[in-house]
Formats: structure tokens, sequence, C-alpha cells
């Protein structure tokens, strides 16, 4: 690992466009409250058909809120997806399965379960699987539902924020705080870091997304040590 971490700390940022920091290609947006944004970040970017990612606040009516005052919006993950690729129902039941919805406690503003939809077609399959996990939970469930207003995008150092701590392999991926929250690739090595994605999909999506040798090795290892460690904040 040390012999890995030197190799990078002797790299340069890429000068050219092998790394697949940008796919141009017609996607949705879809925006949704599960809690602490990070995780999600994590999970949401190494989901075939989700383009791109980022991490910020929405939901309420305070103007430019930030970390240390949210006023009443909540933290929120919106995210780019391909309708080709993967549709919104999908998007939906990862929303369900990956957080805590307000069945045994009242949640913070901060934390609430929040789907906020962008087009007619999103606010009809949400509310159809709100009706469904509503039964599944005898009436107990506190998730709400309601048109996408304002996006503030959280603070630099919230974006990607497991991949920003390897400082070193965001210096050799030529990320600075644009591109931590339009990169196809930091979207995806967000989520290979900490483990989940899977090794197969890993393996192939190394030489789609641009990664040299190095920088593989390095993620791999990530990879391998963190598999099966879960997403917890």
């Amino acid at each position: 690992m040390l012999k890995l971490l030197r190799h990078f700390c002797n790299m340069k940022p890429p000068t050219n466009a092998a790394l697949l920091h940008d796919v141009d290609i017609p996607t949705k947006k879809a925006t949704f409250g599960m809690g602490c944004f990070w995780s999600n970040d994590s999970l949401f970017g190494v989901t075939p058909g989700v383009i791109r990612t980022r991490v910020g606040y929405s939901g309420g009516t305070t103007k430019n809120p930030h970390y240390r005052n949210l006023g009443d919006h909540t933290e929120v993950i919106e995210l780019d997806y391909d309708p080709k690729t993967i549709t919104y129902e999908d998007l939906l039941k990862m929303f369900w399965a990956n957080h805590e919805y307000g069945l045994t406690k009242k949640l913070k503003r901060q934390y609430q379960s929040l789907i906020l939809y962008h087009e007619e077609k999103q606010q009809v399959a949400a509310e159809s699987s709100y009706k469904v996990m509503q039964n599944q939970c005898n009436g107990q469930l506190r998730t709400e539902i309601a048109p996408a207003g304002p996006f503030y995008p959280a603070e630099d150092y919230h974006q990607k924020y497991r991949l920003q701590g390897h400082k070193d392999l965001c210096r050799s991926l030529g990320l600075d705080s644009k591109k931590l929250q339009t990169s196809h690739v930091a979207a995806r090595l967000n989520g290979y870091l900490v483990g989940i994605g899977g090794k197969t999909q890993f393996e192939q999506d190394i030489i789609r997304l641009g990664l040299n040798e190095k920088q593989a090795e390095y993620v791999r290892r990530e990879f391998e040590r963190n598999e099966g460690g879960g997403l917890a904040c």
C-alpha cells in the first residue's frame, strides 16, 4: 500500500481525456432525501445507469442554506440517470431499501425521508410506491413526497466524501471542485473505494473509466479491503 501511495505522490494530474469524467448522453434527474448523504452518494454512484451524483440541500424555503444552517431544508442526493439503462421505479426500489423512513422515531428535518419529483411520471411512480410501502408499514411511514424546488449543492468537502479521503488518488485523477459534482469516474470510485458495486462490475469498469494500472490497483485493493463492510456514515 505504501508503495502505491508513493507512486501517486509523484504523479501529475492527467493532461489527456482518457479518464471518463464526462458522459454526453440524455439523462433525467432524481432527488432523494435518505438521511446522511455521504453513504447515498456512494450507493448511487456505482449503480449502472447513474451518470452523475451530487449532494446538497433541498425541500425547504431557506435561502442559501449551508451545513451549519440548513433551515428547513433536508440533506439530499441529486443524480442524473440514463432512463434507457435504469428506470425511475428501479431508483425508488433502492430508495426504500437503503434508509430509515421513520417507522420507529421522528426524523430531524435534516435527515427527513424525502422524494422530490421532477415530472408528473415521477410523481405518479413515487406516490404508487409510497402506497405499497405504507401498507407494508401499517400506516407508520413518514416519507414526504413533493415537487423538486431549488437545489443547493453542499460544500466541496461533502462531495464524493469517501473518494476525497484518498487525496493522492484524487490528485492523480485531476479532480477539482466542479468535477467532484460532475465526473462519472468520481461517482463510480466513490462507491468502489468503500467496497460496493461488486468486483465483477469494477473489473469491467477499469478500462471503460480510463484508469491507469496504478490507479486501478489502488482502488482494487481498497475495494477488497472494504467489501462487505456496509455504508455507515
